[in-house]
């Protein structure tokens, strides 16, 4: 699976770079997202602008994922779904499992309001 990665001070960017995020790559998928709990930042952005089409484990995948992270107080928060994609999840019901904003900028907001809230939970 081919991904861009970008690191800020907060968090990844991870940009997945394929037309089509399916079943047979969810191994993969999980792996690549999960291997960014280990390190700091913790957080991470999932850029899927270039995705023009995602299977049902695909999916259930990154809202696995995206429980995971949140369950070791990380953010993961997903952005840029084609409207496709997000009418495709919308009818799985799976985007309101989803953390999902519509572009770069709003992701990083989030990312950082998570932060901060966590930051005073301590």
């Amino acid at each position: 699976m081919k991904v861009k990665i970008d690191t800020k001070e907060k968090f990844h960017i991870i940009t997945i770079e394929e037309p089509v995020l399916s079943a047979n790559m969810t191994g993969d998928l999980e792996h690549t997202l999960l291997s960014f709990l280990a390190g700091t930042p913790r957080n991470l952005v999932i850029n899927l602008e270039k995705v023009q089409k995602i299977d049902d484990a695909a999916a259930a995948t990154i809202v696995s994922v995206q429980q995971a992270f949140y369950d070791t107080d990380s953010s993961l928060v997903i952005c840029s779904l084609s409207p496709e994609i997000e009418t495709y999840l919308d009818e799985k019901e799976l985007l309101e499992l989803m953390n999902v904003t519509d572009t770069e900028s709003e992701a990083w907001d989030i990312v950082q309001m998570e932060e901060i809230e966590r930051e005073l939970d301590e």
